[in-house]
C-alpha cells in the first residue's frame, strides 16, 4: 500500500472518545482495506469509541452486533442505506433495522436520482468512488435499478418517504441525507422535523454530486442539523481543503461533525482518519475546542443510544 500521513500524538489525544460515523470496511461487495473485527481492535488501541458500518448495498446492524460481542468496549453500530438492493424507500427495511439496533438510516446514495443524473464531474486528478465500478457492472449485466426518488414532480416529499421518517422517529434513529440534491435535502429535512425525527445529518455536502453552497448549508444548520465533513472528500481531491475549511468556518464548527468515509485500499488506515482530519483543521487555524466539538461531541451525539427503548 502507498505511504500515508501519520497523525500527530496531539491530534490522537484531542479526538480520543470520538466515533467515526461513516466507514466502509469488509465484509463488503467492494474491496476494503480492513475488516470490521480488525478495525474494532485498532479503534480500541488508538482510543476511539466506535464506528458506524456503512454499506451502499446491505443492512449492517446484525454484523455490528457480532463485532460488539467479539470486541467488547468498542461501540460498533449498524445502519441501512435505502438504495435499490434494500427496496429503495422501504419502511419495512427501516423498521427491521431499528429493531436490530441500527443507528443511522441513509436516504439513497448510489441510487439517488440526483447521483444518477448529476452532471457534475470530479475535479481533475480526483479519485473516483469505488462504488461506481459496481454500479457500472450491474448495469452492464442488465441488473440496473431504477433511480430512487424522494420527491414527486411538484417537489413534495413522497408519502412513502414520510412513512420512513415516522419509523426513524419511532426508533429515534439518525437520518442521513445520502446523495440527494440541495432542494431535496431541504424538503426532506423539513419533513423529518415535522414527523418528529430528532437527529439529522447532511451527508458530505462538499461531495461532487451535492456541492451545497454556503447559503444552503447555513439554511440547513438553522434547522438544527449537522453538516458531515468527510476526510476523504478533500483527501481524494473532490473538494479543495481550503474550500472545505472555509465552509466549516462560514457555517460554524458547532454545526459540523467529522467522519472519515475511509476503508478504500488506496487511502489511509481507517483508524487514522479522524486524527488526520484534526491535524489538518488545527494547521488551518481552528481551535482545539472547535475540533473536539466536531470530532467528539457531535459524533457522540449522533451515536448516542435511542431514547425510545424500542430498538
Amino acid at each position: 500500500m502507498p505511504d500515508h500521513p501519520v497523525p500527530s500524538a496531539s491530534a490522537r489525544a484531542l479526538v480520543t472518545g470520538a466515533y467515526d460515523t461513516h466507514v466502509h470496511v469488509a465484509p463488503d461487495v467492494i474491496e476494503r482495506r480492513v475488516d470490521d473485527l480488525e478495525l474494532a481492535r485498532r479503534f480500541a488501541t488508538v482510543g476511539l469509541a466506535g464506528f458506524v458500518l456503512k454499506s451502499h448495498y446491505v443492512a449492517t446492524a446484525e454484523r455490528a452486533s457480532v463485532v460488539r460481542k467479539v470486541v467488547p468496549g468498542v461501540d460498533v453500530l449498524g445502519a441501512v442505506a435505502l438504495n435499490g438492493t434494500m427496496g429503495g424507500i422501504n419502511p419495512a427495511a427501516v423498521e427491521i433495522a431499528g429493531r436490530q439496533g441500527a443507528r443511522i438510516v441513509w436516504l439513497p446514495t448510489v441510487d439517488a436520482r440526483n447521483q444518477r443524473e448529476s452532471a457534475a464531474h470530479d475535479p481533475p486528478g480526483a479519485t473516483p468512488p469505488m462504488w461506481r465500478a459496481v454500479q457500472d457492472d450491474l448495469a452492464a449485466r442488465g441488473i440496473e435499478v431504477e433511480p430512487v426518488d424522494v420527491l414527486d414532480r411538484a417537489g413534495r416529499v413522497l408519502d412513502r418517504v414520510r412513512q420512513v421518517l415516522r419509523v426513524i422517529a419511532a426508533h429515534d434513529l439518525v437520518l442521513a441525507t445520502g446523495h440527494l440534491a440541495g432542494a431535496e435535502i431541504l424538503a426532506v429535512v423539513e419533513a423529518a422535523r415535522q414527523e418528529g425525527v430528532r437527529r439529522i445529518v447532511v451527508t458530505h455536502p462538499e461531495f461532487t454530486s451535492q456541492r451545497l453552497p454556503v447559503s444552503r448549508q447555513r439554511e440547513l444548520a438553522a434547522l438544527g442539523v449537522l453538516l458531515e465533513r468527510c476526510f476523504t472528500t478533500a483527501y481524494t481531491g473532490k473538494v479543495g481543503w481550503q474550500e472545505l475549511f472555509d465552509n466549516i468556518a462560514a457555517v460554524g464548527p458547532e454545526h459540523s461533525v467529522l467522519s472519515s468515509d475511509l476503508g478504500q485500499p488506496f487511502n489511509p488506515p481507517v483508524e487514522d482518519g479522524i486524527a488526520l482530519f484534526a491535524d489538518r483543521l488545527l494547521d488551518a487555524g481552528f481551535g482545539a475546542d472547535q475540533v473536539r466539538t466536531m470530532a467528539v461531541t457531535n459524533s457522540r451525539y449522533l451515536a448516542a443510544p435511542s431514547t425510545t427503548g424500542e430498538d
